[in-house]
């Protein structure tokens, strides 16, 4: 007999292409509630098929956390466990045995493992924890987009890790990200104190390319009083310069990359960002030392923030192409050897082997 009422929630628009896969990897929840926000295609018979329970509603103006908490209203107040989860995600088999193992009374949400990008055979490129599996009562979704589960109830939250429950993002790259900007700038009005939205609009703002609006935002969040995680403090600053890399103003990109290893030199990420804009500014043995002190850093700190290129071969390539141009064959090899490790099919890094070899 189960320990605990586990249901999934979750909220959909032209989803038909993913409801029976995301229904097949929920199967074991005692109970499937979705609200569709104005599917067009056929997502809801679909959902209805396979015995999902489906809402209606039309959320205006458009809010992720209002369409959110009217999708947590469908749960029934007797259930112990929601597991907040999109149709383009997936749950790994056996999930809710090590849910139900690990799940005690007082817990109140959990940390998992969240695969946000996978290649093409199925090997997690991007890694890191999310906590969208909680308690039924005592939970609020706020802010418009980038909308975060926040615990309401007057007491200190009681988190665990359980590392065994694994979700996937199989994303639909056709889906249009133009609402977010928008929503951003007013999430920002709505909350100026927020140092979370700040950030997050900064870097919407690099995305779009509007670098100097970027560097403004990105700067207002580091001048706030509640912008202490460091982590995004060093995202902050290397977001600034990645911005005025773009705009060619390698000096003050350059300062500023300096920056973020001040702020958090525990990640790989600045480090790999400045060996970066070195190798494009040619400056060979630049490249090499701050590859080199990237790879001092053993440990993924499995956060958002983290960037693919910090954890795939791309530091090895990098030494590889500088080591050829200072007239290093060894090490050149040697590294463009530790690259194809990680992607030994590369077409670009075998023909640079060639190359090598012949120097």
């Amino acid at each position: 007999m189960s320990k605990y009422k586990i249901c999934v929630y979750a909220i959909s628009k032209n989803e038909e292409k993913f409801v029976d896969r995301w229904v097949d990897s929920i199967k074991d929840a005692d109970a499937i509630y979705v609200l569709d926000t104005g599917s067009t295609d056929n997502t809801v018979e679909l959902l209805k098929k396979r015995g999902v329970n489906v809402a209606s509603k039309i959320i205006n103006p458009w809010r992720f956390d209002v369409a959110r908490n009217e999708a947590l209203s469908l749960v029934p107040l007797d259930f112990d466990i929601c597991i907040s989860l999109d149709l383009d995600e997936v749950l790994n088999s056996n999930w809710r045995n090590i849910l139900e193992d690990n799940w005690t009374n007082d817990t109140d949400r959990i940390f998992y493992n969240y695969n946000w990008l996978l290649d093409d055979n199925n090997v997690p490129k991007v890694n890191f924890y999310i906590e969208k599996i909680h308690k039924r009562q005592g939970y609020k979704w706020t802010h418009p987009v980038h909308e975060v589960l926040t615990f309401m109830e007057n007491r200190k939250e009681n988190k665990k890790v359980i590392d065994g429950i694994i979700v996937s993002h199989y994303p639909d790259k056709n889906k249009s990200r133009s609402s977010y900007l928008p929503l951003l700038e007013f999430s920002v009005l709505e909350d100026p104190n927020d140092d979370r939205n700040m950030h997050y609009l900064g870097r919407e703002y690099m995305y779009r390319g509007k670098y100097e609006k970027a560097i403004d935002t990105l700067k207002k969040h580091l001048e706030m009083e509640n912008a202490t995680w460091k982590d995004e403090r060093c995202a902050s600053m290397r977001f600034i310069a990645r911005s005025f890399r773009y705009l060619k103003k390698y000096d003050e990109a350059i300062s500023w990359y300096k920056k973020a290893i001040t702020e958090a030199p525990y990640l790989r990420d600045p480090y790999v960002e400045l060996a970066l804009l070195y190798y494009e500014l040619k400056k060979w043995d630049d490249v090499i030392y701050y590859c080199d002190n990237a790879l001092l850093i053993k440990e993924n700190t499995k956060s958002y923030i983290n960037e693919q290129f910090s954890w795939d071969g791309t530091i090895y390539d990098l030494k590889a192409i500088s080591y050829y141009y200072l007239n290093n064959k060894d090490k050149a090899l040697e590294n463009i050897n530790m690259a194809l490790n990680y992607d030994n099919d590369n077409v670009r890094l075998l023909n640079n082997k060639k190359v090598f070899e012949k120097m």
